[in-house]
């Protein structure tokens, strides 16, 4: 028979680092580890691209890449979709189908 070890109701998981990304300009932060999704939802976003047709606004739906409604650009990545993306520091989003910034933009 095996002992398992006494646990300190004391201890705690340190916190998540939080990192910062932005959707066409806006700054969001979140927990390092949670999807792109998770973090524009908990950030007050619930829809990030329309459909082709009609306009409509679409977001997150399934939760799981089955779907394919959470589609985002992703650091110039087209069509990624955001509920199976970790965060990143620095990362940037934006429309699936919008043309990637060009990095030597401005210089």
């Amino acid at each position: 028979m095996s002992r398992r070890p006494a646990r300190s109701r004391d201890a705690q998981a340190p916190a998540p680092r939080e990192v910062a990304l932005t959707l066409e300009g806006r700054r969001i932060t979140a927990p390092e580890g949670t999807t792109v999704a998770a973090a524009l939802i908990a950030a007050g976003i619930d829809a990030w691209r329309t459909t082709r047709r009609g306009g409509r606004p679409r977001g997150m739906f399934c939760g799981i890449g089955v779907c394919y409604d959470c589609l985002l650009r992703i650091d110039g990545y087209a069509d990624q979709r955001a509920c199976l993306v970790e965060v990143a520091d620095g990362m940037v989003l934006g429309e699936p189908g919008a043309p990637a910034p060009d990095p030597e933009e401005g210089r």
